[in-house]
Parts: structure tokens; C-alpha cells; sequence
């Protein structure tokens, strides 16, 4: 086991490598880089993203290179104030240069400084973490909570009137995305056009820390009840269903037979035979879930409930070109994808002893 783990440890150097080589060089080419960010500002013309992504002739020069865009932004300032910006961003080292650089800080997890924050990424990465981890664990955990129990009963009773209309619940809520669900929680409990039960605004009081911890706890779960219902909707239909399946895969066994035909009882067959083989396929697709929660699932529940997370921090980041902000928040979120499916791995052994992976040489 041990010699398990540190050779799926020492796999995730080349692995965090590989995303952090292909994603920093994909990024370098796209127009509208930190630099003209910066030239344009100083020449008010705003952000020059917005022009360079824009219809007609804007459209076209999208396709040219950094340089032409930098060449273009920079006429009419003085050659010393475009070498000081460049060095001020680091773009005054040949790529490669730059790229060894911030690699070589991940190492100690230094994460650089923000372009336009005036603040380390680090503790950028930091303060909005909570928020994000707070989404997706408790989306996650609730998701299984649900769909598990669901999932069971529905293969029990498959093909009652149970069944089919739990089934038609599911498959509407999976067919209800997740921010239509929570603009409508907004209008009607959020003070939007009717009721005003629960906050708008962050996951704790703005007077948290004079709380006790009874009352921060309830404050807590009173904030995120609706961003978290928002991303439960359709988040457990997929879970559901491949539950019942599993379970009525391992009912029609020849094991399940004999155990019955020794007098067990229904419950004991169920949760002490065909939960184990059953739930292996779940328990690892849970770093998944988690996963793909936190990365993509909470950008848009983030603005609806006014959540300062990680998927707002690395959506202003791209719009801003904020390198360090873009590849740290890229970093740290790969490495945590990385270790959670580790922990998948384990929780896949112990639920079944029988499973492992030392042995196969995964």
C-alpha cells in the first residue's frame, strides 16, 4: 500500500507538468496579453480584450500575433515606459525563461504576485478557497446522501409506481440547470420579488467573528442552503440512476440467491452483501464529482449569490489576463484533482479489501 501511494505521488510531477506546460504555452499565444493590457489602459482605451475578441475588423486582428497587438497598443509612448512595463511583468525574459521561473516557485508554492491585484496569489488562492470548497463538499456529500438511498429503494421497488415517478422527479430535475433553478430560489426566497429568507451575499454574517460557534454554524448553513440546493438540483440524477442500475446488477447474482435461500433477511441480503459490490463503481466516481463541482459547476452560482470563490477569481483573472492568478488558481486546482482521486483510490480499497492496485502495478 504504501508503495502504492508514493508511486502515484511521484506520477503527479510529470502529470501537474504536462497540464502546466500545455496550458501556460496555449495562453502565451492568445492576443491581448498582460502587456497590452497595461499599454492600452495607459492610452484609455479600456480593456483590449474587448476590442480584439469584438465583430468586423476586431475579429480579424485576433489573429495576429502578440507582438503586432503590443506594436499597435504602444504607439505614441515612449519606448523606455514600454521596456519598464514589460519588465515590470516579466516579459522582458525569452519564454522558456519565464515559464522555468514560475515552475520553479510552485515547488515551494510560491505563487507569484497579482498583475493588477497588488496582492500574492497565494493568498488570493487562499481567501477564496472556503467558498469554493464549501460548494463543492457539501454539493458532493449531499448528492451522494441523496441519490445513494434513492437509488437503493428505486431498484427494490423497480418498476412500481415509486419507481416511476421518483424517475420522472429525476430526470426533471437533471433537465433544470442549475443557475435557471437559482435565479428562481433568488425571486422567490431571496428577496427577489417575494420572500426574503435567506441572504444574497457571502457563505457567513459580516459579523462572524463575534458569533459563537452555535450561531456561526447556523449562520453558515443559512448561507449556503440556496447556493448548494442550486447545484444539488441537477447534480444527482446521473448518481440516482447509476445506483439503482448497480444494485440491480448485483440482485439477479447467483449470491444474492443463495443468501436468500439461507433465510437471511432482505435487509441483511441488501446492506450486508450487494452494498459493498454494488457501491464500487459509486464510491469511485466520487473524487470526480467533487472535482468537476469544484472546477466548473460554481462559476455562475458564484455570481448569482454574490460568492467571492475560486471560479469567480479564475474567470476575472482569464477576462484581465492575470497570468499569475490564472496559472496559480490552475495549479492549486489541479493538484487538489490529483490528490482527491488518490483518496478515491483508497476509499475503492477499503470498501472492497479485495481490490488492489499495488499488485495489478497501477
Amino acid at each position: 500500500m504504501g508503495a502504492y501511494i508514493l508511486r502515484r505521488l511521484m506520477l503527479m510531477v510529470p502529470t501537474l507538468l504536462g497540464i502546466m506546460v500545455v496550458n501556460f504555452f496555449v495562453i502565451q499565444a492568445a492576443p491581448g496579453g498582460p502587456v497590452e493590457q497595461a499599454i492600452s489602459k495607459l492610452r484609455g482605451r479600456g480593456d483590449v480584450t474587448q476590442r480584439i475578441t469584438g465583430g468586423g475588423d476586431a475579429a480579424a486582428g485576433a489573429q495576429q500575433s502578440n507582438r503586432q497587438d503590443l506594436s499597435r497598443g504602444a504607439r505614441g509612448l515612449p519606448p523606455e515606459l514600454i521596456d519598464r512595463i514589460k519588465r515590470q511583468y516579466g516579459f522582458d525574459k525569452p519564454i522558456g525563461q519565464r515559464f522555468l521561473d514560475m515552475m520553479l516557485g510552485y515547488l515551494t508554492f510560491d505563487l507569484g504576485d497579482s498583475f493588477f491585484r497588488n496582492q500574492r496569489v497565494f493568498d488570493l488562492v487562499v481567501s477564496k478557497m472556503p467558498v469554493s470548497i464549501s460548494l463543492g463538499l457539501w454539493t458532493t456529500l449531499l448528492t451522494y446522501l441523496i441519490s445513494i438511498p434513492l437509488g437503493i429503494k428505486k431498484a427494490v421497488r423497480d418498476g412500481s409506481r415509486f419507481d416511476v415517478v421518483s424517475s420522472s422527479v429525476v430526470i426533471v430535475g437533471n433537465a433544470i440547470p442549475g443557475f435557471l433553478f437559482a435565479l428562481l430560489l433568488v425571486v422567490l426566497f431571496a428577496g427577489g420579488s417575494y420572500w426574503r429568507i435567506f441572504p444574497l451575499r457571502g457563505i457567513v454574517a459580516d459579523d462572524w467573528r463575534s458569533l459563537s460557534w452555535p450561531a456561526l454554524i447556523a449562520d453558515y448553513a443559512w448561507h449556503m442552503a440556496l447556493p448548494v440546493l442550486a447545484m444539488l438540483i441537477s447534480g444527482f440524477a446521473t448518481l440516482t440512476m447509476l445506483t439503482k442500475n448497480s444494485f440491480l446488477e448485483e440482485i439477479g447474482k447467483q449470491y444474492v440467491l443463495t443468501a436468500r435461500a439461507k433465510g437471511l433477511v432482505e435487509r441483511r441480503v441488501l446492506y450486508g452483501h450487494v452494498f459493498r459490490n454494488a457501491m464500487l463503481i459509486v464510491i469511485a466516481g466520487f473524487p470526480a464529482a467533487f472535482v468537476a463541482v469544484l472546477f466548473s459547476g460554481s462559476l455562475l452560482i458564484e455570481v448569482i449569490f454574490s460568492l467571492d470563490g475560486m471560479g469567480l477569481l479564475g474567470f476575472e483573472a482569464a477576462i484581465g489576463r492575470d497570468y499569475p492568478v490564472m496559472f496559480g488558481t490552475l495549479w492549486v486546482l489541479s493538484l487538489l484533482g490529483l490528490v482527491v482521486g488518490l483518496i478515491g483510490d483508497l476509499l475503492y480499497m477499503a470498501v472492497d479489501p479485495r481490490i488492489d492496485f499495488a499488485t495489478r502495478g497501477a
